[in-house]
């Protein structure tokens, strides 16, 4: 079955050339051979600027510059997001991407009585974390804080179920023949849309 899939590659350097890069282009390479439909958001390559307070969170206008990301999740039926981990957790401007795309009259809404409706419903995702440590460490260790602090408390608040993951650790340490592996294993989930 053909899906609509929008891939979010979060490393922030705008040069380009990281192993990111590198598992996304392969994503995206096994999903077309396969006929879904891609887009790409490069977070490196956008204009993105921090939320300060609550009242610029819940009535600023989410920049024009921006407004595309929304746009590219409100047509996708999966989602794909990429990123490196830096100090314990996403970067920086990453988060800042997340904060301002997803606000709560696009991802969620507050109802009546205090709960909230979740608006993006029927997405799933997969979340690609690379990391300089062991993965096993950063998941028993650390317990992958970060990332199921965006599972639950981003992703699964706003609705965006099942949510895979794949930890690739000790990027740094891996050769040629490990780093390729990780590559065909990122085409697959493109063909298979996952």
């Amino acid at each position: 079955m053909v899906k609509r899939v929008v891939l979010i590659q979060g490393h922030p350097d705008p040069s380009g050339g990281h192993y990111c890069n590198a598992l996304a282009d392969a994503y995206v390479s096994g999903a077309e051979q396969a006929g879904h439909e891609v887009r790409r958001i490069e977070i490196a390559t956008l204009d993105i600027p921090f939320l300060r307070g609550k009242h610029d969170y819940e009535k600023g206008a989410v920049p024009d510059g921006l407004k595309p990301g929304q746009d590219a999740i409100a047509w996708a039926e999966h989602i794909v997001l990429i990123y490196p981990l830096w100090l314990g957790t996403m970067p920086a401007l990453l988060k800042a991407w997340l904060e301002q795309v997803l606000r709560s009259d696009f991802a969620f809404e507050i109802v009546e009585g205090g709960t909230w409706r979740k608006k993006l419903k029927g997405r799933s995702a997969r979340i690609v974390v690379t990391m300089g440590m062991p993965a096993f460490v950063y998941r028993w260790y650390f317990g992958a804080h970060s990332l199921k602090s965006l599972e639950r408390n981003i992703l699964g608040f706003s609705g965006i179920a099942p949510i895979r993951e794949s930890l690739i650790g000790s990027v740094e340490a891996k050769n040629d023949s490990g780093r390729k592996k990780w590559l065909e294993r990122m085409r697959g989930y493109g063909r298979d849309g996952q």
